[in-house]
């Protein structure tokens, strides 16, 4: 197929237009939305001839900036610090240990040396913060769990990169030393911590200290400080993927001007960035080479789902709280996606002989994690009785249009269970003069309020108020502020 520039950009919207399409399929069937993206991929490769390893890389790591900006803006710090020691030890031993029994399958299955086999066990070891907060993000599993997953898959693909780049540059290089490959390791951690903490407290300052004349400039200023997270972390030798992540929870933990037109686009541009990169894989796979490794890649699959992944979560959390049921619907939650497709190019683009049957192999874990696995682990934690019913949704949401550099804003808050606020009339709660409640959302409808408006537990608040005044309200909802009692 011949390319102009006026027939790519027809296919770049034909392409999404299919990739929305698709979601009201996988929704209607059950089946996680990635797999329909593969599937129209697939089509088109036959179609249209694509083969740029080093393309699908830099697309990838762009759109894993923004699934894991996005996922960690999302994310509840609250929830998460009750997680945090058994998400890193996922993260962390978890990795190596799926690595580990992957590794050794993979070495005998497709008959590579010890370290290639470790390599493709490196590449598929973690789990996929895409796949994860998209099919997370509409199941009822309780909290605890969910929290576990989310921090989990935030959090453990520096590791699997790591791996991945050194397992490599020992396959080129047999004589580097394993010991400066691990204070490579500390050091890229260390440096990707400390980067996301601090890019995420500067670009909480930066967004409510700019005043920018359109509301619309804000979610690309935003965006601009997470690309900027992760090129400036990895260009000094730290994990930029880990600095994303840190920032992104940091910035959505915080009081941010326009903070929910932040969220809702980059929502969208998230779903953006994966639609097109799991096209990108179907594009990049060749039918004739996928049926030399298929019963290769679809046993590889099973291990990694019925052994590998259980194995690591099992050992891993020794000892946090987890019962046996938990356990298993952690396992089975360890969904592979846009993560080992990255990882499976660079073999590729390092010249290694196996790269291509590597790539291969790997699109048979992620088409199968998600077809098998995706679709069955509400199912699953239900008959585990570890459903936490019915997701809470926003049904409505407000914008403020832009008001330039006049100095209010509507804010959104939450009555949360045991807040202050709680059960009180809006009239009782000592908000601020310039303040007024312009809207209650309750359930799938809007409260116009007034002064004998109670306020319940779940209520969604909008408020108009003077910026200076933003964390004074709040408190009025999550802190001490609200004394007395009804009268």
């Amino acid at each position: 197929m011949q390319f102009t520039t006026d027939n790519t950009v027809f296919l770049f919207s034909i392409l999404l237009i299919l990739g929305v399409l698709t979601t009201k399929f996988s929704s209607r069937l059950g089946l996680p939305s990635l797999v329909f993206y593969i599937g129209v991929g697939m089509v088109l490769s036959r179609f249209i001839y694509y083969d740029n390893a080093a393309l699908t890389q830099l697309f990838g790591i762009f759109a894993l900036i923004v699934i894991l900006f996005e996922g960690g803006m999302q994310t509840k710090w609250s929830r998460v610090k009750r997680v945090i020691a058994p998400s890193v030890s996922l993260a962390t031993v978890g990795v190596l240990l799926t690595t580990a029994v992957v590794g050794a399958a993979a070495t005998f299955i497709l008959q590579v040396t010890w370290l290639e086999g470790m390599l493709f066990g490196a590449i598929v070891g973690s789990t996929d913060a895409a796949a994860v907060f998209a099919v997370l993000g509409s199941k009822n599993i309780k909290k605890r769990l969910s929290s576990t997953l989310e921090a989990e898959s935030g959090t453990n693909d520096p590791m699997a990169v790591f791996l991945t780049v050194a397992l490599i540059e020992l396959l080129q290089n047999p004589e580097a030393k394993y010991g400066l490959l691990l204070l490579q390791f500390v050091l890229q951690m260390g440096l990707g911590l400390a980067a996301g903490l601090i890019m995420g407290r500067l670009t909480v300052k930066s967004v409510n200290r700019i005043n920018l004349d359109s509301s619309g400039l804000y979610p690309v200023f935003a965006i601009a400080f997470a690309i900027f997270t992760y090129s400036a972390t990895a260009m000094v030798g730290g994990s930029g993927l880990l600095a994303v992540y840190i920032m992104a929870l940091i910035v959505g933990n915080s009081d941010l001007t326009y903070k929910h037109s932040i969220i809702r686009f980059h929502e969208g541009f998230a779903w953006m960035m994966q639609i097109l990169m799991f096209i990108l894989l179907g594009l990049l796979v060749f039918p004739e080479n996928l049926l030399q490794v298929l019963w290769q890649g679809v046993l590889l699959s099973l291990i990694l789902m019925f052994a590998a992944r259980p194995i690591g979560v099992f050992l891993s959390t020794i000892g946090m709280g987890f019962s046996t049921r938990e356990k298993v619907v952690i396992s089975w939650a360890g969904l592979r996606g846009a993560v080992p497709i990255v990882l499976a190019t660079y073999p590729l683009l390092a010249g290694l002989d196996i790269g291509q049957m590597f790539f291969d192999a790997v699109f048979f874990v992620v088409l199968t994690s998600a077809l098998i696995q995706g679709a069955t682990i509400s199912p699953l934690a239900e008959k585990l009785g570890l459903a936490g019913g019915s997701k809470p949704v926003v049904p409505h949401s407000l914008e403020l249009v832009s008001i330039g550099k006049t100095s209010s804003e509507i804010l959104e808050t939450y009555v949360e269970e045991h807040s202050p606020a709680a059960g009180r009339s809006v009239k009782s709660i000592p908000f601020p003069k310039e303040c007024l409640v312009t809207a209650v959302i309750r359930g799938d409808r809007v409260v116009t309020p007034n002064g004998n408006t109670r306020l319940k537990e779940g209520d969604t608040v909008y408020l108009m108020i003077n910026k200076r005044e933003r964390e004074h309200v709040k408190s009025l909802f999550a802190g001490t502020d609200v004394e007395g009692s009804e009268e």
